[in-house]
C-alpha cells in the first residue's frame, strides 16, 4: 500500500532531481529518503526516477505519478484540516480554485475579506485553468472556483463577479506601442497576433474572434497559447502582439506595453471579459455560501 510518507519523499526528489536536497529538504537523511523511493517503486512495480552519479531525472512513469501525487497529499492536507477544524470548534476550510488573472484581479480582495470577517476558516488555493475547475468542482475537491464563462452544467451554480475590457498587448520598442494612444484594431492589420488556445483558452479564443469579426479585420495568426502570462512572454520577445485583460498591466514585464482599444473601433460593443464564481449546488461545506457573500456581484448595468 502506497503511503503518504512514500508521496512526500517522491515529490521532494522529484522537484528537487536530486535526493540530498530533497533529504535537507524534508529534515531527514539520505539513506531512509532512498528506502521510501525504493519502497514506492517496488509497491508500483516500476521505476521513477532514472539515476546516475551526476544527474536525477523523472521516468515517463514518475512525470505520470507527480500530478496525482500532489493531488493526493492536497486531499489527504484537506481532510485533517477539516477533521481538526471540528475539533478545535474552528469555523472549517474552503478550497478556492482561480484562474491566473483571477489571481490578480479577484483573490487579494477576497483573501482580504475572509481574514477581516471569517478568521477563523482555512483557505486552500489551487491555480488551476476553467475546465480543471469544473472537473473537480464537480468531484468535490474544490469548493469554489473563479473561472471564465462556460457552458452549464447541471451540479454546477455560477454568477458574474468582474468585468473588465481588453487592451493591447504590445512590444514596448514597437511603432504602435510609442504612439501611446488608444488603438483601433484596423491599426492591428498588418501584425502578427498572438492567439488563445481554441482547446485551452476557447473564452478567450471566441471573445478576440469576435472582436475581430466585429472590426471587419483578418488577423495574421503567428503562435496559439493557452495562458496570459504564456502570451505576454511572447510579445516580450517580440514575436507580435494580443490582446490581454486590463488587470494584465500587474503582471506585464517592461518590455511590454498595454494601451486601450479606442471606444470608437466596432468591436467595442463586445469588448467586455467576464469572470465568475462557481460552485457546486450539491455541496455540504457551510462554508460555502459564506465565502460567496464576501464576493461583490457585478452592477450589469455599469
Amino acid at each position: 500500500m502506497i503511503s503518504l510518507v512514500q508521496l512526500e519523499c517522491f515529490i521532494a526528489v522529484a522537484e528537487e532531481l536530486h535526493f540530498g536536497a530533497a533529504a535537507t529538504r524534508l529534515k531527514m537523511t539520505q539513506p531512509p529518503l532512498s528506502r521510501q523511493i525504493q519502497q514506492l517503486e517496488r509497491e508500483l512495480s516500476t521505476r521513477l526516477f532514472d539515476r546516475t552519479s551526476r544527474r536525477v531525472a523523472l521516468t515517463q512513469a514518475g512525470r505520470a505519478l507527480l500530478p496525482n501525487a500532489r493531488r493526493l497529499l492536497d486531499l489527504a492536507a484537506k481532510a485533517v484540516s477539516d477533521v481538526r477544524s471540528v475539533g478545535e470548534g474552528a469555523a472549517g476550510t474552503v478550497t478556492i480554485a482561480y484562474t491566473a488573472m483571477a489571481g490578480q484581479a479577484v483573490v487579494p480582495d477576497l483573501l482580504r475579506r475572509a481574514s477581516a470577517e471569517l478568521p477563523g476558516v482555512t483557505l486552500l488555493l489551487r491555480e488551476l485553468v476553467s475546465l480543471d475547475q469544473v472537473e473537480e468542482l464537480e468531484k468535490g475537491t474544490v469548493d469554489i472556483g473563479l473561472m471564465r464563462p462556460l457552458l452549464a452544467r447541471p451540479q454546477i451554480s455560477s454568477r458574474a463577479v468582474y468585468r473588465e475590457r481588453l487592451s493591447v498587448a504590445l512590444p514596448s520598442d514597437s511603432a504602435l506601442a510609442q504612439r501611446g494612444e488608444p488603438l483601433k484594431l484596423i491599426d492591428l492589420k498588418d501584425e502578427s497576433l498572438l492567439m488563445y488556445s481554441p482547446s485551452g483558452a476557447r473564452y478567450f479564443h471566441d471573445l478576440l474572434l469576435s472582436m475581430f469579426v466585429a472590426s471587419g479585420v483578418h488577423p495574421h495568426i503567428v503562435q496559439y497559447a493557452g495562458q496570459v502570462p504564456a502570451l505576454l512572454a511572447m510579445v516580450s520577445a517580440g514575436i507580435g502582439f494580443t490582446l490581454v485583460p486590463e488587470s494584465a498591466e500587474r503582471i506585464s514585464p517592461d518590455s511590454v506595453t498595454l494601451l486601450p482599444i479606442s471606444d470608437a473601433d466596432p468591436s467595442s460593443r463586445v469588448n467586455s471579459v467576464e469572470l465568475d464564481i462557481a460552485w457546486n449546488a450539491e455541496s455540504h461545506n457551510p462554508l460555502v455560501e459564506r465565502l460567496l457573500s464576501l464576493v461583490d456581484e457585478v452592477d450589469d448595468s455599469a
